[in-house]
């Protein structure tokens, strides 16, 4: 194997379409490949050995360029290469947006058994972004989930999980999220604060949130998409409930990692199917 490379955006997400060229030090191309599926380059043919320049392009990301060092094996092994998206400090256009739950997913992870991972997810919600046209902090985001649409993938629990041990469902059926500010934490990124109805207890949480792009959709729309990160304390909720099953350990985790991948179309509604 000669040159490997994989091509990822900021999130991890594979680059399926970037273009890898090669060139040596009198900046003659020597080689150019292009990712498979998983964002992955792999060339077969041995390199003769010295430094060379790597530019990876690809539609819709800035280029990024590396130094690859050919050993006498002919090989070069240039690592994971991180694109970030062209025009990614932009902000999405001002107004109204709304938050599209069959493209969007709301979900956590909690511990188990102290070794292993329960994901969930809620499959009914609905949110809308106001995006601020003068001053970005004044931007505005509010969610409603319907707390008995949790699913993680076991009727048994997700049974346990609706009852009064954890959600109550029947007294709190809805699970609510207002921003309140918004701050810059990064080129393309935000923390955005709020505050979180949970279980009948309202808790400021701030959200980590990623800008990932804008875009046209197949509808004719155009359609932007966020990534959010949190974490939440069962705890600061009143949700108390645990089985301790061996030395100490709980059968589920204190803290839930919650996970938002959101594409919002712009608009105040979503396009009619």
């Amino acid at each position: 194997m000669g040159l490997t490379a994989k091509i990822r955006t900021r999130d991890g997400w594979a680059v399926s379409h970037a273009v890898v060229t090669v060139t040596d030090t009198t900046g003659a191309q020597v080689l150019r490949a292009e990712a498979d599926a998983e964002g992955a380059v792999r060339d077969p043919n041995p390199m003769a050995p010295g430094p060379y320049t790597v530019i990876v392009t690809a539609v819709g990301y800035a280029p990024a360029a590396a130094t690859a060092i050919v050993t006498a094996s002919g090989r070069a092994e240039v690592g994971t290469v991180t694109l970030a998206r062209q025009g990614g400090t932009e902000l999405p256009p001002p107004g109204p947006w709304t938050v599209d739950p069959a493209h969007s997913t709301v979900g956590a992870v909690a511990q188990h058994l102290g070794i292993s991972s329960v994901r969930g997810r809620f499959t009914d919600f609905a949110a809308t972004v106001e995006i601020a046209p003068d001053d970005i902090a004044k931007s505005r985001v509010e969610a409603v989930i319907r707390a008995s649409s949790i699913d993680t993938g076991n009727g048994m629990r997700d049974d346990h999980l609706r009852s009064p041990d954890f959600l109550d469902v029947a007294r709190y059926p809805e699970i609510t999220y207002r921003s309140t500010a918004l701050t810059p934490a990064g080129s393309d990124r935000w923390t955005v604060h709020g505050e979180l109805t949970l279980h009948g207890v309202v808790r400021p949480v701030d959200l980590d949130l990623a800008y990932l792009g804008t875009g046209a959709d197949p509808w004719g729309g155009t359609r932007a998409a966020f990534r959010a990160t949190t974490e939440l304390h069962r705890e600061d909720f009143a949700m108390n409930y645990n089985q301790v099953v061996q030395a100490g350990i709980a059968a589920i985790g204190t803290t839930l990692k919650v996970e938002l991948d959101i594409q919002a179309v712009q608009g105040e509604s979503l396009p009619q199917a």
